[in-house]
């Protein structure tokens, strides 16, 4: 340990995003008379290990970690032993339930008195919304309450200590594969890290780049990635959809590559700096070199002609959302559309060309819950590490699922209930 770097305290939160383009540990202070978190730290690492959100290299995997999380601590002057974490990939699965109880019932079958909603009858009916069956190799990560219904008393957030006979809950679920996330969190541990929560990475980037009122008229947040994209769907303060896009930004990178014959890194370079997802929007007349080694003819191409193979992909992203977006099956449009945010949506114009496919408001989502210290993660590939420092704010403990044991609910989850209500004032 350096001279001058101090041990991570219960103020002390920090966050690690393993994905398939990088690795990104983020470190902040959380205020605990405010709860506003502070960005002390961020490192990152290329990421060699991961593939579509799996583990193909795990000596890599480690390694990567490793790497950021001492650049963080370098940064921060803070050396950390726990951690959220996030996961992805295309074994990650949502799906909404409900579950009812008789509130405060013996089990007879005389008709109870109205009575007042506890704790206890909270966490019973989140059990009985929670028990359908899976199969044997996966479990719930997450149980994510949508709205409680007390009688006929539709569309309450909080029922602690309301009073009524029937108590019934819409949760939406959140299921991983078990191997997938026992692998990530034994890479982590095994990187001198212990895991504090392990996240669905789409569901930490929501949380850094939209507000309260986005989540309660409805808004989409696709977290594009390298190899894949992360969709949330919210509406009335409650997630209504969750799905993995297999698609993204490194689909646009290796069309280019393929098509000029360039290697990947030199493709992503060239996406980035000279790229446009409208192709109408790039110039015909502004020419660039192409690399070339050497021996072999110079070549150049102009930015038009390079948009044109990224617009195609681009609209084959949009076409995934919008699909995905339907299956949300809500009954009014979403009022804030849809936000792009994680690495993939920094490429010239894509929101402009999702409000032309898709025909919905749409923005790019950076990171604004973390006041900052340094210069540094403002831009939207820094969502979801950002979004793991928040996390905490809201208790959101089911705790996660490990080595096939579920720990119970308890009254957090209605802290997580009562955070989103007041998630985001001031956001804007």
């Amino acid at each position: 340990m350096k001279m001058g770097t101090i041990l991570q305290n219960q103020g002390i939160i920090s966050g690690i995003d393993i994905g398939s383009f990088k690795c990104c540990c983020s470190i902040g202070e959380l205020n605990t008379e405010t709860d506003d978190v502070k960005l002390l730290g961020i490192g990152q690492s290329p990421s060699t290990g991961i593939k579509k959100g799996s583990i193909v290299n795990r000596d890599r995997v480690i390694d990567e970690i490793q790497t950021a999380v001492r650049e963080a601590e370098s940064m921060s002057n803070i050396k950390i032993d726990r951690a959220n974490i996030t996961i992805s990939g295309n074994h990650i699965r949502g799906l909404n339930t409900q579950g009812a109880i008789a509130i405060h019932s013996d089990g007879s079958s005389v008709i109870p008195e109205p009575q007042q909603i506890q704790s206890q009858d909270i966490s019973k009916v989140l059990d009985m919304a929670r028990a359908i069956s899976f199969p044997i190799d996966r479990n719930i990560l997450h149980i994510i309450p949508q709205e409680y219904i007390i009688d006929t008393m539709e569309g309450v957030i909080n029922p602690l200590g309301m009073t009524g006979r029937r108590l019934e809950a819409k949760v939406h679920l959140i299921t991983v594969a078990i191997s997938a996330m026992t692998n990530i969190k034994n890479c982590v541990e095994e990187s001198g890290i212990s895991v504090d929560e392990i996240v669905y990475h789409g569901l930490a980037s929501a949380l850094s780049v939209i507000s309260s009122d986005e989540m309660e008229m409805g808004v989409a947040v696709v977290d594009i990635g390298a190899d894949t994209s992360d969709l949330i769907v919210y509406h009335e303060s409650g997630i209504r959809h969750t799905a993995v896009i297999p698609v993204g930004g490194n689909s646009i990178t290796q069309d280019i590559a393929m098509m000029l014959q360039i290697s990947t890194s030199e493709a992503e370079s060239i996406k980035l700096k000279y790229g446009s997802a409208i192709a109408s929007m790039a110039s015909t007349e502004l020419e660039f070199d192409l690399p070339y080694d050497k021996g072999h003819i110079k070549r150049s191409i102009s930015e038009h002609e390079l948009s044109r193979y990224i617009e195609a992909r681009a609209r084959e992203i949009l076409q995934y959302i919008a699909m995905e977006i339907s299956r949300a099956d809500l009954d009014n449009p979403l009022t804030y559309g849809l936000v792009l945010t994680g690495g993939g949506s920094q490429l010239n114009h894509f929101a402009k060309l999702s409000e032309s496919v898709l025909e919905m408001k749409t923005r790019i989502g950076n990171p604004v819950k973390c006041g900052n210290s340094i210069n540094l993660g403002t831009e939207p590939m820094y969502a979801a590490p950002l979004g793991l420092l928040n996390w905490k704010n809201f208790n959101t403990s089911n705790r996660i699922i490990l080595n096939g044991h579920q720990n119970t609910i308890g009254v957090k989850m209605m802290q997580f209930i009562e955070g989103l209500s007041n998630w985001g004032k001031g956001f804007f």
